[in-house]
């Protein structure tokens, strides 16, 4: 058998070589700096065999790309991608698989109540309308913008006044009012002893662990919060019972604070907050007492800082006395107070801003 002929790139100019050089550097594309670099031992003289060697490659492989390159130049080191094997689903098709996977399984006669991967393909599979795999269907879902979500509950609110309390609590907090300032109050709690859950950095497969059994014996407090709009700042008192005594005595507290301002509280319709003996002392004393809509908590400011206190403060612990968790509390809502600014922009964005809102869900 003759002897293959020997194959070389042709001359290589300095820029040339420069930019060959710089590919094999830079390049994303593999295929692109593995052309680049047989082109540059080619240029330096190597021989096909030693090329093979080194880049573990076929010598048609090496000859044929030295061959486009003399021919082609720079374009000889594009990968020529081809189109792939053809889809196995067309637009309607595909139309069809969402429209299958937003449908409850017991709906269509499946004795199910929701779809996973592998049970829509086998549904799919069995009725003849595509044979696909499980990451085939996730991409057909994901382009069509079906994604796989928790089922939420909702509440319907009774209140008649839904719209003008909603109005109410909002205009308080786009547009302070200049004769005093606007205070969030609420409840937080029952705070028991107990381990609780929470996340945090370790070591892999190596997590915090916390007892597992536990005996509540030392009862439940709890903390009474008002979130000051104006600073920013949370002011709080922990105490063994959340009746309208504790309550009323709180606002005698923040009332005392901001002496010569009238207030305007916020607060839900828990029982204690609309006690005779509350009433009537908040209107002899300036302070209006301003509720929301029943059934929309999330209205009230306050309760996106207690979120962050039971999750900065409380998660992952295991207090063993409430004044070990109170210090805790205690000492998050200080640093909270310490890095606390005005609040402002309360939902700019939400849903509840459009003028189409459903008032009456929660």
């Amino acid at each position: 058998m003759a002897r293959k002929p020997g194959v070389f790139v042709r001359s290589v100019a300095p820029e040339e070589g420069r930019k060959l050089a710089q590919i094999t550097r830079t390049s994303k594309q593999p295929v692109r700096v593995r052309r680049a670099i047989v082109v540059l031992a080619s240029a330096q003289g190597q021989p096909v065999s030693s090329i093979c060697r080194l880049m573990q490659v076929s010598e048609n492989y090496v000859r044929q790309v030295i061959h486009d390159f003399n021919e082609k130049g720079f374009a000889a080191l594009d990968p020529k991608w081809s189109g792939g094997r053809p889809s196995k689903t067309d637009p309607a098709t595909r139309e069809r698989i969402g429209q299958i996977a937003r449908c409850c399984p017991r709906d269509l006669g499946w004795p199910f109540s929701t779809w996973s991967l592998s049970k829509l393909c086998d549904v799919l599979r069995a009725n003849g309308i595509a044979d696909i795999s499980r990451e085939t269907l996730r991409k057909i879902l994901k382009d069509q913008k079906i994604s796989w979500q928790a089922t939420k509950t909702w509440k319907t609110g009774k209140d008649p006044e839904f719209t003008a309390k909603m109005a109410r609590v909002l205009d308080l907090y786009d547009n302070p009012p200049t004769d005093g300032r606007v205070v969030c109050v609420d409840e937080f709690g029952p705070l028991n002893l107990l381990p609780r859950a929470g996340r945090g950095w370790q070591p892999k497969r190596k997590p915090k662990r916390l007892r597992a059994t536990y005996r509540r014996t030392q009862g439940v407090r709890h903390l009474l919060g008002a979130l000051d709009l104006a600073t920013g700042r949370i002011h709080y008192r922990i105490r063994d019972h959340k009746r309208w005594q504790e309550f009323l005595a709180f606002l005698k507290s923040l009332r005392a604070r901001w002496p010569g301002q009238r207030l305007y509280v916020i607060v839900d319709n828990f029982g204690p907050h609309k006690k005779a003996e509350v009433r009537d002392w908040a209107g002899a004393n300036d302070v209006e007492l301003v509720l929301l809509p029943t059934y929309s908590s999330w209205l009230n400011w306050i309760e996106s800082e207690f979120a962050a206190l039971r999750y900065f403060a409380l998660n992952g612990t295991d207090h063993r006395s409430h004044g070990e968790q109170d210090d805790a509390i205690g000492a998050y809502i200080r640093w909270h107070n310490q890095q606390a600014e005005p609040k402002r922009d309360f939902a700019v964005d939400s849903k509840i801003r459009l003028p189409d809102f459903l008032p009456y869900v929660a």
